[in-house]
């Protein structure tokens, strides 16, 4: 098949959809961000980009912001912290809110990941501003685990499409990384 040269306004396919936190002026506020990525290995660090919201606001001032992840039930109150400003919404009441550590980064109970993490860098873009937070604190529950470790298909993530916006959960693993392709690897 030969390729065809496409609009240049593309986006990785999917994306995880995750509820940014942050206090602003004395509540907790959340927002709906897809894009949102690992991006250090040690210390671990979470790259969130954000547009000109009223959530960059607590992080600027409490350098600090969570990271939320929702399962497929919340996928409508997630919606809603996407459509709503918390400049003229109050969202606190969305979720039950907890703290860690950071005082500036809330936590919602009912999200089975929370991560919480402390700015370690902000990089101003043309329209939006990076914010690179180290992790400090990960919350979950025994049942979001298996042998120790988070379990994708009893987390029930979901991820978003663009352009065409849409939510889409998670299917079934295909095959096992860093091993998958051994079989290609040539002996010396």
């Amino acid at each position: 098949m030969e390729k065809i040269k496409i609009d240049s306004n593309a986006f990785s396919y999917p994306m995880p959809v995750v509820l940014v936190g942050s206090v602003v002026e004395g509540r907790a506020n959340f927002m709906a961000v897809a894009w949102v990525s690992r991006v250090n290995y040690k210390p671990p660090m979470l790259a969130v980009a954000l547009g000109p919201h009223h959530t960059n606001k607590g992080i600027e001032k409490h350098k600090s912001f969570s990271v939320n992840i929702p399962d497929v039930t919340l996928v409508e109150k997630t919606d809603y912290c996407g459509l709503v400003s918390g400049s003229q919404t109050d969202k606190s009441g969305v979720f039950e809110v907890f703290y860690g550590d950071l005082k500036g980064a809330p936590l919602i109970r009912e999200c089975p990941v929370c991560i919480a993490c402390k700015v370690h860098d902000a990089v101003k873009l043309p329209f939006d501003t990076l914010f690179i937070g180290e992790i400090v604190e990960v919350f979950t529950e025994e049942r979001y685990l298996t042998d120790g470790k988070a379990d994708i298909k009893k987390i029930k993530p979901f991820t978003l499409t663009m352009p065409d916006n849409n939510y889409w959960q998670v299917g079934d693993s295909i095959a096992k990384a860093w091993n998958v392709g051994k079989k290609l690897k040539q002996s010396p």
